[in-house]
């Protein structure tokens, strides 16, 4: 016990001695830890429950939406880095959102996809979650940003992604 105190008490004293000689940047630091603290859950808009799937903690429609795309992109193959650049601007244009936001919302959107156990499986629990979430106003911004990402040219896998999401949102 006696090490522990003794350890406790020299980080105490570096902290002291850094916070005296450089008043100025401790002060930012900490202004930095409280906010990105604070602004965390609330950037994400995502929140986790307990003996729920990830999905189901989904609370900005933009995030669903993005991970919506993504698994369209990958129901046949990975997608390219010129369709991952194509939904990015999607995500920043359609969505109306910042670069950090889009990139936080494709990190997000790619793990959601794998939480689903793949593309296929992601398409309908996403579509339900966001119809839930946003009671089926988003599907024109959806097909919209569907639209501009693949065009006219569907695949068979994602037409049947596209009769799911109509299921989805009863339409």
């Amino acid at each position: 016990m006696p090490i522990v105190i003794a350890i406790l008490t020299a980080l105490a004293g570096a902290v002291w001695w850094w916070v005296r000689q450089n008043p100025r940047e401790a002060i930012h630091t900490a202004q930095d830890v409280a906010t990105t603290l604070k602004n965390a859950p609330r950037r994400l808009a995502f929140r986790r429950q307990t003996n729920a799937h990830p999905v189901e903690g989904i609370d900005d429609p933009r995030i669903a939406i993005c991970a919506i795309a993504q698994s369209f992109l990958e129901l046949d193959t990975l997608p390219t880095i010129e369709q991952r650049d194509r939904l990015h601007m999607l995500l920043r244009s359609k969505l109306r959102c910042t670069e950090a936001e889009a990139e936080e919302m494709e990190v997000l959107g790619r793990w959601l996809v794998t939480q689903c156990n793949g593309a296929r499986e992601a398409v309908p629990r996403l579509g339900r979650r966001l119809r839930k979430i946003d009671d089926g106003s988003a599907w024109d911004r959806m097909q919209d940003v569907l639209a501009s990402l693949v065009g006219d040219d569907l695949s068979p896998a994602q037409v049947d992604a596209v009769d799911d999401l109509r299921i989805a949102f009863k339409r």
